[in-house]
């Protein structure tokens, strides 16, 4: 069992590329109006009325603007990585490809060799993934001015939680081989009290 233990772990950091390649195509960003965008709206609109409009069209604005005050803070739509991050997608993209390969690559050769030898990859890897998540998750992508606001969605904290478990899978305790140096003398002294071979 303990010779599964770098499988294992090739197993989680695959996982994790995987998570990381569909959150890409999740909402990471809630865009709302914030005040100040709300109060936009309202002036354009009475601006329009007032210009163009009789005295039943600013009485219809001027019960829109009722409604608009409350759409503050609300979130309207919502913005995927691939639609906000132009170029941090194809990145985040290219480490979950490199990772699901180096991942399976681990679990396709020789145990315990392959998955030791790609354990640096994909921690680095992971690592790579991680600082681009937090890094648009502490810095969101800029919006118009003031007027509208970013929130964080379930695909950012999808992403940062896909790197994480490259890197945790490359960490993966690895320790143990196939057959244990105390394993023959114990199967030789069993030997010698029962009669019983492996062999036989």
């Amino acid at each position: 069992m303990a010779a599964d233990r770098p499988r294992y772990g090739s197993m989680a950091s695959a996982l994790g590329a995987i998570v990381l390649a569909v959150s890409v195509f999740l909402p990471w960003y809630g865009l709302s109006f914030t005040a100040n965008g709300i109060a936009f709206a309202q002036q354009i609109g009475s601006q329009a009325a007032a210009q163009f409009g009789n005295a039943t069209l600013q009485n219809y604005m001027g019960a829109l603007h009722a409604n608009l005050s409350g759409l503050a803070g609300h979130e309207f739509t919502s913005l995927s990585a691939h639609q906000a991050l132009t170029d941090l997608n194809v990145v985040l993209l290219l480490v979950a490809a490199l990772g699901v390969l180096a991942a399976l690559l681990a679990l396709a050769g020789p145990e315990p060799a392959s998955s030791q030898g790609n354990r640096p990859a994909l921690a680095l890897l992971g690592a790579v993934g991680t600082a681009c998540v937090l890094y648009r998750m502490i810095d969101p992508p800029a919006v118009a001015g003031n007027l509208l606001a970013l929130s964080l969605r379930e695909g950012a904290w999808l992403a940062l939680l896909g790197s994480l478990a490259m890197t945790g899978g490359a960490l993966w305790p690895g320790r143990g081989t196939l057959a244990r140096p105390g394993d023959a003398k114990v199967q030789g002294v069993w030997a010698e009290l029962s009669g019983w071979t492996p062999e036989s």
